[in-house]
């Protein structure tokens, strides 16, 4: 620069200095900005970035599968694809707003073919343009075939970009209706909303949590670590509940159902040792597989949402809180007024003009007015305070949803000598099916009242035992001689002159009661002529019980006595089980007698063979009388004679001879098989044919 003009030196040296300070500045900013981003906002940047580079999945756990008793899963878990679509992939490289509607429109009608929609669903679905939306969930195999189709560039020529099929937990129910208003259903979102799927919600759902991964180049999500999956899924759920006893109920409950044209029913399967329930079944009934197909009616779980009057079932409770009581003995003669009596200003009537009965013979006959004499005797304090102890008016405690406690009396009042009277035998007062299984459980097993136990245990999935039930007492209800004593009276209801002959299970003696109860006409205020609660509950052997059952069978069409209706249904399931349990009696059955009951001595804990009664049933004593239509011939009963009868007198005649109808077709008997007037054993079945008239 020395050569150089000393002004244009200068000039060249004001340039430098110009260059280096806005390098200087420039140099200051990028370091300024630099120290901004990783200093001073540091931290935000690298969650951006984590964001970006990270993922985060809500994983829903597997189901815990639900079992009987005996292993057989009732309710599981299985895997079903569904259909996704990521619009703006479908859209890629597609421009204009024309051809992207075109595109669209093209992509719905080939979706709704392939997936059974209509192409304007499918389109309302995609036309918001989300990144993610469900075009249809648990799809058929067939259907998830089709779609991958319409995404392999193999074989289309155009190809729908975008589709997604994965795996979603579906709930399937292997046996389809048994125990389906117990099990309940999972809706779509994977919430239990009925039944045991709904009160074991939290045991059966698992742990949710999210799985973190990360993307790599390719847009792939590689996952951080193995984790565990077994910590995350549901727990297992073991029943008390077994499907062959189950199955049993839910045949006889529901074949009851269609012969009596019911409205509805419960059975109620219990072991009196333990509180086990071993069946509970409900008609009508419904498929959970099928949930959205059923009505609300065939969801409820009658045996614990229901409560009815119990009626004369009651009779039993009432005597063994007398005798516990000591204010009756179990031979004390009570004179029950020629069949009319009037107490609180209420006239009593029973069905038969009996004068002088034993509390044996008062069960047996069933008589109202021999049970409010004891009732009155015991008071009305103590009389609700044994309803109580037996477990009345107070929900059971079992798992299971929308169980009611039932009525004892109006709120805030004690009774009054009529209401006393009337509750003596099961009216003014409303139960559940399953408080009265576990009542007469009560009896069966020596005065405990038992909590039920439907569910035995609850295991994680690494198969540890998470809970376990056991044997729970609530309270001692009755002395064991008590409970004894009324067990013997409870033998004669199915005996020779009782109301339940039809309940007698062969070889083995039954304990049990019946009860024909009217139900009160909403629209009246006053007890129905009409409508009718059918009840038999009982437990057998009588000397050892294995099995308490209560059936109860609400507003029958074809006929309403206990005895008649709900009597066979008792026997037929208590058969079913006794052979499924392996129960057998000591002796053969053909040739015995009644046997003379011998306490103490040294078979005093065997069960006993007894044959099936070889007399008539008496006409319930609970409701208003009406002959029996078949004679008692020696070896069984003579078949009556339906031809010309329309089904439900059929069906009543051959109920009452003590056979199992077989209806089939419709109109009058045109035949029947075995024929009318020959002699077949007690509990035949008589197929009847109907046809309509000419």
């Amino acid at each position: 620069m020395r050569n150089l003009d000393p002004s244009r030196a200068r000039w060249i040296r004001t340039r430098m200095g110009l260059l280096c300070g806005v390098m200087g500045m420039a140099l200051g900013g990028i370091v300024a900005s630099a120290w901004r981003v990783q200093v001073q906002d540091g931290a935000e940047w690298r969650e951006m970035a984590e964001k970006q580079r990270q993922r985060r999945l809500h994983v829903e756990p597997k189901r815990g599968t639900i079992y009987d008793r005996n292993g057989t899963p009732l309710a599981v878990s299985v895997e079903v694809p569904s259909v996704s679509v990521d619009v703006a992939e479908m859209l890629r490289a597609v421009d204009g707003q024309a051809a992207q509607d075109s595109t669209l429109r093209d992509a719905a009608a080939r979706l709704g073919q392939a997936l059974s929609m209509s192409a304007d669903e499918v389109y309302a679905k995609l036309e918001p343009r989300h990144r993610f939306v469900w075009l249809k969930r648990r799809i058929t195999g067939e259907e998830a075939a089709a779609v991958r189709d319409l995404g392999d560039a193999r074989k289309q020529a155009r190809p729908v970009r975008g589709l997604s099929i994965d795996g979603e937990g579906r709930r399937y129910y292997p046996a389809r209706e048994l125990a389906g208003p117990v099990l309940g259903f999972v809706a779509t979102d994977g919430q239990g909303k009925d039944g045991l799927e709904l009160s074991l919600e939290e045991d059966l759902r698992g742990r949710v949590e999210d799985v973190h991964g990360l993307r790599d180049r390719s847009g792939r999500l590689i996952f951080e670590g193995g984790g565990d999956e077994h910590a995350l899924q549901g727990a297992d759920v073991v029943l008390s509940i077994d499907e062959g006893i189950q199955h049993a109920a839910e045949r006889e409950l529901d074949a009851a159902m269609r012969t009596y044209e019911t409205r509805g029913g419960s059975v109620v399967v219990v072991d009196p040792s333990n509180g086990d329930i071993l069946a509970l079944a409900n008609v009508p009934g419904y498929n959970p597989n099928d949930y959205v197909d059923s009505a609300p009616d065939a969801r409820r779980d009658r045996a614990v949402t229901d409560r009815f009057e119990p009626g004369s079932v009651m009779k039993p409770f009432v005597i063994a809180a007398a005798l516990a009581a000591g204010v009756l003995r179990a031979d004390d003669r009570i004179d029950c007024e020629h069949g009319v009596y009037r107490v609180g200003g209420v006239t009593v009537h029973d069905t038969h003009a009996n004068d002088v009965l034993t509390p044996t013979e008062i069960l047996a006959r069933s008589s109202n007015i021999g049970a409010l004499k004891i009732g009155l005797k015991l008071g009305e304090s103590a009389l609700h305070a044994a309803y109580r102890r037996f477990g009345f008016g107070e929900q059971t405690g079992v798992a299971l949803p929308g169980e009611v406690a039932g009525v004892l009396r109006p709120r805030g009042r004690p009774w009054y000598d009529a209401e006393t009277a009337t509750a003596s035998f099961g009216q003014g007062i409303s139960v559940t099916a399953l408080q009265l299984a576990m009542a007469m459980s009560a009896l069966a097993n020596g005065g405990r009242l038992l909590e039920p136990v439907l569910v035995k245990r609850v295991t994680d999935g690494r198969g540890a035992t998470v809970r376990e039930s056991g044997v729970r007492v609530r309270r001692e209800v009755v002395p064991r001689g008590v409970a004894r004593t009324v067990t013997e009276m409870l033998t004669a209801v199915t005996e020779p002159g009782g109301t339940a002959v039809e309940a007698a299970v062969p070889g083995f003696r039954v304990a049990g009661k019946t009860s024909t109860a009217q139900k009160v006409d909403a629209s009246t205020g006053r007890y129905s002529t009409e409508k009718y609660t059918a009840v038999f509950a009982g437990f057998v052997p009588a000397e050892r019980p294995r099995i308490v059952v209560a059936v109860v069978l609400d507003e029958p069409v074809i006929g309403h006595y206990g005895g008649d209706l709900a009597g066979p249904v008792f026997r037929r399931v208590a058969e079913a089980t006794l052979r499924y349990l392996g129960v057998v009696s000591a002796v053969a059955t053909a040739g015995s007698s009644w046997p003379e009951t011998r306490p103490g001595g040294a078979d005093a804990g065997a069960i006993t063979a007894l044959p099936a009664p070889a007399q008539p049933p008496v006409p319930s004593a609970d409701a208003p009388a009406g002959g029996a239509p078949g004679a008692a011939v020696a070896g069984g009963v003579r078949v009556p004679d339906a031809t010309g009868m329309p089904a439900h007198e059929a069906v009543m005649a051959l109920t009452r001879a003590g056979l199992v109808p077989q209806i089939e077709g419709w109109g009058r008997a045109a035949r029947q098989s075995p024929a009318a007037g020959s002699t077949v054993p007690r509990g035949s079945a008589v197929r009847v044919v109907f046809e309509p008239a000419s």
